[in-house]
């Protein structure tokens, strides 16, 4: 028998919990780290993201959860197994932020090379990991016309046209290496620490070593002494192996540092929330009552009016400029003893950042701008060419 009076416990920084779950019954929110056994003993369902561990200590006091859910895209925070042993319905919401780490790396990817005044369509790429975010982001390089070396080898081993290109040497020919791992930590190809000294070491002078997935995919010991050895290789690094604890000399030396936040769109973190809910609905046998558009009802389409003089990097700033994030972040840093609670209060009060796709370009460009637009992932139907 469905109890139709639910307790919802969900994570303070979830969007639009209450829309979507109030009509079940009572949302609880809760701080996501710090969350304690005993807030949950009620508990009906527990709505969480990355930064919550979800295991056997944690749900020792429930005694009626029917659903757990990760509006995230990893799985490496909840024990699969133990939810299985307790015959607890779970689910992530794979893919939710994708995009949003897509174009994380695309902004990035500009800044370094306005910076340094490349064209990045002129540099070579590697994309470690080809799940949902590294995928996407090699559709997109792959648009723009660049060259594309990819490492994957479970994709490998479940898909016989994929072409998987060695580790050490995508390092050693790509100029920029973008890593968009998940956390694993046992098996033939897990990938904590994956990248350590000597995949490092194979990394191309000038090269820009980006990583957007987990933290603890690279050594942080033998990155940090990589930096300080190699300081023609550039960083940007939106995730770290102690976090909410940095490391203070590694993030002093990296051209962009953020805490965790590339796959906090408004549109990924909305689309999470929105994936659980229909798991929810599926699972209580019940319809899908609200819709994933009316929730940006209370949110304007960010808008653009381009010139044939309209840089790239002007359209991707006037959506998402990278360098405030960067700048947040650096300034979290000191005191030192606060740091950890200054990362956490980042992430809690995160300024709302629209996806590429959510900007409404018009005005006129050259054939040669709209292209590449397009193939970054703007919607260019209304532009002259």
């Amino acid at each position: 028998m469905i109890k139709l009076k639910k307790v919802i416990v969900a994570d303070e920084n979830m969007p639009a919990v209450e829309t979507l779950f109030s009509s079940f019954g009572e949302v609880r929110r809760v701080a996501g780290r710090s969350i304690e056994p005993s807030q949950l003993a009620e508990a009906d369902t527990l709505l969480v993201r990355s930064i919550t561990q979800v295991n056997a200590q944690l749900l020792s006091e429930t005694k009626q959860l029917e659903f757990v859910g990760s509006a995230t895209i990893g799985m490496d925070h909840m024990d699969s197994h133990y939810l299985t042993e307790r015959a607890i319905p779970f689910s992530n919401a794979a893919g939710c932020n994708a995009d949003s780490v897509v174009d994380y790396a695309l902004a990035a990817i500009y800044e370094y090379a306005e910076q340094r005044a490349l064209d990045p369509r002129n540099l070579s790429y590697g994309v470690v990991g080809a799940g949902n975010v590294g995928s996407r982001l090699v559709s997109r390089l792959t648009a723009l016309g660049v060259n594309v070396l990819v490492s994957d080898p479970p994709r490998a081993l479940r898909d016989p046209t994929f072409i998987d290109t060695p580790l050490a040497q995508l390092m050693a020919q790509s100029d920029v290496v973008c890593c968009h791992l998940p956390l694993t930590n046992s098996g033939e190809h897990a990938t904590h620490h994956l990248i350590g000294e000597s995949l490092l070491q194979q990394l191309i002078p000038g090269a820009l070593l980006l990583n957007a997935g987990r933290g603890p995919t690279i050594d942080g010991e033998a990155l940090l002494s990589f930096a300080k050895q190699r300081t023609d290789v550039t960083l940007v690094m939106d995730v770290w192996e102690e976090e909410p604890t940095v490391d203070r000399e590694l993030a002093c030396r990296v051209l962009i540092g953020t805490p965790h936040i590339a796959g906090y769109s408004l549109e990924g973190k909305l689309r999470g929330t929105y994936m659980l809910y229909e798991r929810y609905c599926e699972i209580l046998d019940l319809e899908v009552s609200v819709s994933f558009d009316s929730l940006f009802v209370d949110y304007p389409t960010p808008m653009l009016e381009l010139t044939r003089q309209t840089t790239v990097q002007q359209v991707i700033q006037s959506v998402y400029s990278i360098k405030e994030d960067h700048q947040r972040f650096m300034d979290s840093l000191t005191p030192a003893e606060n740091q950890p609670k200054a990362f956490d209060q980042l992430r809690k009060s995160y300024p709302v950042r629209r996806e590429f796709s959510s900007l409404k370009l018009t005005g006129q460009t050259t054939g040669a701008m709209k292209i590449q637009l397009a193939a970054l992932g703007f919607k260019v139907d209304e532009v002259q060419a």
